[in-house]
């Protein structure tokens, strides 16, 4: 009996071990998320870096102040500020276990976020009935690279929210849900802060 006992022990103490051995996989998904966050440091980086070299170089062509429409430009900053604080929201309801709470809030942000892209891509449309398209000059080649790169990680931040926002409502929050949402949120901060930078860099700069 006694040694029946002490096996027992033994084979708890080894799947114990074994338990805490490896690493919890939720926690390494997240931290290969801030790897990838990382390079697009670097990337928009590099971007910024490009666009303020080459934002003089028109070609003789328009410039910042002849392009840029900044009553636009401001409303589609404040709408993407917005779903950067209903993000925050929906993070909130999810540490309250408010699944309801947690899927409108995400709703509310991914709306905002199509309300972006969609002046965004009114203004590129503005942009080339002007006559000034990507490849007219270096500015404007460095202005479509730099805002569109932007732009497409907002619409793949949409697409990813809304796979998302589907997952909760089949299944939950469950600590992959929750690790998600996380992530997510963490991204859509992120490119917040990027459209900070383009609204000063790019635009404020601009026509300044």
């Amino acid at each position: 009996m006694a040694e029946s006992q002490t096996s027992e022990q033994i084979l708890q103490a080894h799947a114990h071990d074994e338990h805490h051995g490896h690493p919890d996989m939720e926690e390494v998904r997240t931290f290969g998320f801030w790897i990838y966050l990382m390079t697009d440091v670097i990337i928009f980086g590099t971007l910024f870096a490009t666009y303020i070299v080459l934002q003089q170089n028109t070609d003789g062509g328009p410039g910042p102040a002849d392009l840029f429409q900044m009553g636009g430009i401001i409303t589609s900053t404040f709408i993407l500020l917005a779903s950067s604080y209903t993000c925050g929201l929906a993070l909130l309801s999810m540490h309250k276990h408010n699944v309801k709470g947690l899927i409108s809030w995400l709703a509310v942000t991914a709306g905002l976020g199509a309300i972006f892209i969609g002046m965004e891509i009114a203004e590129f449309n503005h942009l080339v009935h002007e006559g000034a398209t990507i490849g007219t000059s270096a500015f404007l080649s460095a202005f479509f690279t730099l805002v569109g790169t932007h732009g497409l990680h907002v619409l793949f931040g949409l697409v990813w929210m809304i796979a998302l926002i589907i997952q909760l409502a089949k299944r939950g929050i469950t600590p992959v849900t929750k690790r998600k949402v996380n992530v997510i949120s963490l991204f859509w901060h992120f490119l917040d802060v990027v459209w900070i930078f383009v609204f000063t860099v790019v635009y404020l700069m601009g026509v300044s």
